[in-house]
């Protein structure tokens, strides 16, 4: 897993493929980062030319919004979680459900957060 950081631009281009393409051509933000996520082996070309992501990439994307959402509960233990998002951290043990609605980030999901910065940081 040598030099996987993506950039924002490139979780932008591996969004757009996920979300589909209205046309057969590829937007300017997926050209541009074409190359280095089809290396990295996240994105795939079909033999039409119509570009997918892999496994590898929903997988990235979906750990990106779990992070996304441990930060967002950290600030407000109210914001809005996805479904999914909240299935998989809740079965995790990074959030638990409050009573009232919500959702408490546990011991558990600081300490990963707090190792996701560090790596991050040394980065």
């Amino acid at each position: 897993m040598k030099n996987e950081k993506l950039t924002t631009d490139e979780y932008d281009a591996l969004g757009h493929i996920e979300r589909g393409a209205k046309h057969d051509k590829v937007n300017a933000c997926v050209g541009r980062n074409a190359k280095r996520l089809s290396g990295l082996k996240m994105i795939e070309y079909a033999r039409d030319g119509r570009v997918a992501l892999t496994e590898k990439g929903r997988q990235v994307l979906f750990l990106r919004r779990c992070i996304q959402a441990l930060r967002a509960l950290t600030a407000d233990s109210q914001a809005p979680v996805d479904a999914d998002v909240a299935l998989f951290l809740g079965k995790k043990s990074h959030i638990a459900p409050l009573d009232g609605g919500g959702h408490l980030v546990t011991d558990k999901g600081r300490e990963s957060l707090a190792d996701i910065d560090a790596q991050d940081k040394a980065r």
